[in-house]
């Protein structure tokens, strides 16, 4: 009881460090999606290193609560990434084989993201939010927040020509979310790791509860597939 109290006051007191633009931001960011059971969502994602573009993939992602998901990748190829609550799937049809892992074991990327599926608190994740200038929005008018992730401790990446926030405490991985101000609705998660590696999620055409069946976030191997269990960070984020 009283390491849960420590932990509940932690939360608050790095929370109320944050200024209040940005908990007003956080406030309609979580007020958005919190009322909705499922959620749906085109994306875009890059992978980039060294300021290059190395990968480039779109397709569909779907959120039900409590903590599901389900990302369809269209192109350039199908793959599925696949959160049932308990386990995560990456599934590429092409290789017949499927990566699982414990959803909270999985240091992939989309796996923070069903924080859209769940309680909606920022949080869980951020140890506080900030508004920044280390990294522009790519709508104009939309704010970028700095959520410094909880437990890192390392320097953080910045844009080449950037000047770091003072605020920022040091981290390998540097994270910013872009929100449209007027509605809270999330348009874009950014993550700056170290060595130059940079990976982008856009989100556009929101939809809130669509009608999707929780079968619909649950996978079922199909015949001749080889699963593979992820036992390493590496194997966790494909």
């Amino acid at each position: 009881m009283l390491s849960l109290l420590a932990y509940a006051c932690a939360i608050l007191a790095a929370f109320s460090s944050s200024s209040p633009e940005a908990k007003s931001i956080a406030a309609k960011l979580e007020a958005r999606y919190r009322g909705a059971h499922t959620l749906a969502a085109t994306f875009l994602e890059r992978y980039s290193e060294s300021g290059q573009v190395v990968r480039s993939e779109a397709g569909v992602a779907y959120f039900r609560r409590p903590g599901k998901m389900r990302w369809e990748y269209e192109s350039p190829e199908k793959n599925l990434f696949l959160v049932d609550g308990k386990m995560a799937w990456f599934y590429v049809p092409a290789d017949h084989t499927v990566t699982r892992a414990p959803a909270k074991q999985s240091t992939d990327w989309r796996t923070p993201l069903a924080l859209l599926a769940g309680e909606m608190k920022l949080s869980r994740v951020c140890a506080r939010v900030e508004p920044t200038t280390a990294e522009k929005p790519d709508t104009l008018g939309n704010t970028v927040l700095y959520c410094p992730l909880r437990g890192e401790e390392n320097a953080p990446q910045h844009p080449a020509g950037a000047a770091p926030d003072p605020q920022e405490p040091r981290s390998d991985e540097t994270v910013y979310l872009e929100i449209v101000p007027a509605t809270g609705e999330l348009a874009r998660v950014l993550v700056r790791e170290k060595g130059g590696v940079v990976v982008e999620f856009k989100f556009a055409d929101w939809r809130f509860d669509p009608p999707l069946a929780d079968s619909f976030f649950r996978f079922d191997v199909p015949p001749g597939v080889a699963i593979v269990n992820a036992d390493s960070s590496a194997e966790s984020r494909p």
